[in-house]
């Protein structure tokens, strides 16, 4: 796989290599965010899981808007206006001192996340040929894992969970990587290609080409119930290590076991994709489905420290698996013209991700934090449901492929 990176185009690497420093800046401060806000404000893990919830739906909802605008007007717009605002909003968190100003800033957050990750995702399937997307997903997702590898550990060092300078300094990573894919991007004159073509392809055009392609529409359940599980794994479970009694130090060991995830991730990533790489995508995503689902309950079953890390790696082994094709699958789905709504549209698939706090914080509200493992048990089983579904989806994809196959076997034959 790695015989391609000679091929990777200079834009592609500098979003993968911006990605690891916006990676790293992010998790210095965002996942300590819940923390603060409980431990230091005082405010209630529900209050906090409601402004988590509210921000990341608006950022699902925008999601389509921007994948969809980056086919229409161009990447580079997207992506420069979205970059250089985060970088603001982030600087802002270091200004506020109410419960409203971080619920107004957090959502800005989320709406520029959802501007520029669809487009930067279209943008590298944009500059980069078939036999090398593989390759250019999975580094940009290697990317995200090493900084998120070592932020969470450099967050706790800086006093994250108590104070809100991190998230200045978060900020300022964020402004200096716009100004590199400013500087990329003019150079290489890209962003804005095609835009005659993709004009003609209206929002309302895109959104009913979305909604009768059924095995999209399917993944896109399938992962909102995945995502219910999975999200427990951060604010949640930051919550309940940071305040249940069964804990010593619950937020020193909530950033180790995050750093243990990226450093799993890193570590196992490309030997699982190169065991997986000639299967189809779908297989991989529905082995990992069901990997996280029980993983989930492992973190309401145990408070032995050691215990708590095998089930963070065995979490990410799934994850390894749900996440790593998951651009793949989308960027074979995606009719050229419409590679950025596709990507777009995947925000939808995050309302599991969106509910999953919100959830969890009531959970942890309606059981107490003593007993809060509870909540981690019962969204186990919710998120076990995602297992047969992907099945059928897997099912779907199959045929779709054999229909796609026969045609081309038929055009070659008739030409």
């Amino acid at each position: 796989m790695f015989k391609n990176l000679s091929g990777v185009h200079p834009v592609a690497w500098n979003i993968v290599i911006g990605t690891l420093f916006v990676r790293f800046a992010s998790t210095v401060s965002m996942p300590f965010l819940a923390i603060y806000l409980t431990s230091v404000k005082h405010i209630s893990p529900a209050m906090v899981g409601v402004m988590l919830t509210v921000s990341s739906f608006l950022g699902v909802f925008f999601s389509f808007i921007g994948g969809s605008l980056s086919d229409r007007i161009g990447r580079k717009t997207i992506l420069l206006c979205s970059i250089f605002l985060w970088s603001i909003t982030l600087i802002g968190f270091g200004l506020g001192d109410t419960f409203a100003w971080f619920f107004v800033l957090n959502s800005i957050l989320n709406i520029c996340s959802s501007f520029f990750e669809p487009s930067s995702r279209a943008l590298l399937s944009d500059l980069t040929d078939e036999k090398s997307k593989l390759l250019v997903f999975n580094l940009r997702y290697a990317a995200i894992n090493v900084g998120v590898a070592v932020g969470p550990l450099v967050g706790l060092y800086l006093g994250s969970s108590r104070s809100t300078l991190p998230f200045v300094l978060s900020g300022i990573v964020y402004f200096f990587y716009g100004i590199t894919l400013f500087y990329m991007l003019s150079k290489y004159k890209i962003g804005e290609g095609n835009q005659t073509q993709n004009n003609k392809v209206s929002m309302k055009e895109s959104f009913s080409v979305l909604r009768k392609d059924i095995i999209f529409a399917l993944t896109i359940v399938t992962i909102c119930i995945y995502g219910l599980g999975y999200s427990q794994s951060f604010s949640t479970m930051s919550q309940y290590f940071a305040n249940a009694p069964q804990f010593h130090d619950g937020v020193k060991m909530y950033a180790y076991l995050t750093t243990i995830n990226a450093v799993t991730v890193v570590i196992l990533q490309f030997p699982i994709v190169s065991r997986m790489k000639n299967f189809s995508p779908t297989v991989s995503m529905m082995i990992g489905n069901i990997i996280v689902s029980l993983a989930v309950a492992g973190f309401g079953l145990f408070t032995n420290f050691y215990l708590l890390a095998i089930v963070m790696i065995v979490l990410t082994i799934g994850e390894i698996f749900a996440f790593t094709f998951t651009d793949v699958f989308v960027d074979q789905l995606a009719p050229e013209d419409l590679k950025g709504t596709y990507f777009g549209a995947m925000g939808f698939s995050k309302l599991g991700f969106v509910f999953g706090p919100a959830l969890g914080g009531s959970l942890l509200a309606y059981f107490g934090y003593e007993k809060g493992g509870h909540a981690f048990v019962i969204i186990s089983a919710i998120a076990f449901l995602s297992f047969p579904m992907m099945f059928f989806v897997n099912r779907l994809f199959q045929k779709r492929k054999e229909v796609e196959q026969q045609t081309d076997t038929k055009l070659t034959v008739n030409s």
